[in-house]
């Protein structure tokens, strides 16, 4: 009886990884002659399976296997585009960019100018706008110009965001910056980690060309936020006006001054209960969003810029690849059912 039980395990899991798609990767430069030129990182169902290529591996952190400019299979997926944190890059939610891929979505993210790990550039990360803007640029590449235009089901796009990221997705929703509110909130409640931002990331007074409305893109169906800071900077009204389908995921595991409650717990208290779900993981904390660590990262990232092992910390029952897991299982029903 045990060994059929193995048997069936085995059969369960090979039919599961045969189902999922091989997924093909590609990175184009955009906007090469403007201002503000971005680089894309693409993940899309491929007919093409091998050969097959590690992608966002380092000393520190897990890759994942993708088969570089493989062939797009026919047909017509959901698209789904992500934001990555303050200065973080394309490779953090690489792991759901993946994931994503091999369940039939074509996902694109890009290193947003200014607060990317690879560009740090003051002026650009006052521009605090162009973020949003930038996903919205890359929507006009992805749905009006892109080799992947034929296998993209322009009705099904969801915007996803990781902490700076999150809010980023959030104004895209239709959220709205309120300069006020926040400088309310930082003298009621300061936080170094958020409100110490507001000055780089031009909060703190008006920029030069700062929009006065909405940043909203209608093309964008519904959006999930990972773990957002600044969301006391969004306004309330706007929050309660929204009407995109919102996932608030939040890690419960406080990594200094970031507490969930104050700032995703912020959007669940705001928007409508029948337009959002707020789901916390006890066990998570504000990085475990972030792709996996391997052995002794810790001590090699602290080696290198002490203080930044804390991006591989997560909480102490599961582990992160748990999490990620659980995590996945959450934003897949989610986009799915809305």
């Amino acid at each position: 009886m045990k060994r059929f039980t193995c048997f069936v395990l085995l059969v369960i899991s090979w039919a599961a990884n045969a189902s999922a798609y091989s997924v093909g990767f590609d990175q184009v430069q955009l906007y090469t002659d403007s201002d503000r030129p971005l680089k894309a990182s693409v993940w899309y169902p491929s007919q093409t399976t091998f050969p097959t290529d590690k992608i966002a591996e380092n000393v520190a952190f897990f890759g994942s296997s993708v088969v570089r400019v493989g062939m797009p299979m026919l047909g017509q997926f959901p698209l789904v585009v992500i934001s990555h944190g303050y200065r973080g890059n394309w490779r953090n939610q690489s792991w759901l960019a993946t994931k994503l891929a091999q369940d039939g979505y074509v996902v694109a993210s890009l290193d947003h100018p200014g607060t990317t790990s690879f560009n740090h550039s003051a002026q650009a990360a006052a521009q605090w706008w162009r973020r949003a803007g930038d996903l919205s640029r890359l929507l006009d590449w992805l749905l009006n110009e892109s080799y992947l235009l034929p296998n993209i089901d322009a009705n099904d796009v969801t915007a996803i965001g990781h902490s700076l990221g999150g809010w980023t997705v959030m104004l895209l929703a239709g959220a709205q910056f309120d300069r006020e509110q926040l400088k309310q909130e930082c003298a009621f409640q300061d936080s170094p980690r958020v409100c110490g931002l507001t000055p780089e990331l031009g909060l703190d007074k008006p920029q030069v060309g700062e929009p006065s409305g909405s940043l909203k893109d209608d093309r964008i169906k519904r959006v999930v936020s990972l773990d957002l800071g600044l969301a006391r900077s969004l306004s309330r009204q706007s929050l309660q006006d929204l009407t995109s389908p919102t996932l608030i995921l939040a890690a419960d595991v406080d990594i200094g001054d970031l507490p969930q409650a104050e700032e995703s717990g912020f959007l669940a208290q705001y928007i409508p209960q029948n337009n959002r779900e707020y789901i916390v993981y006890q066990d998570a904390a504000h990085f475990s969003f972030m792709q996996l660590c391997k052995p002794g990262a810790i001590e090699l990232i602290e080696e290198e810029n002490p203080g930044d092992g804390i991006v591989c910390k997560d909480g102490n029952d599961r582990s992160r690849d748990e999490l990620h897991q659980a995590m996945y299982q959450d934003i897949i029903r989610f986009i799915q059912a809305s």
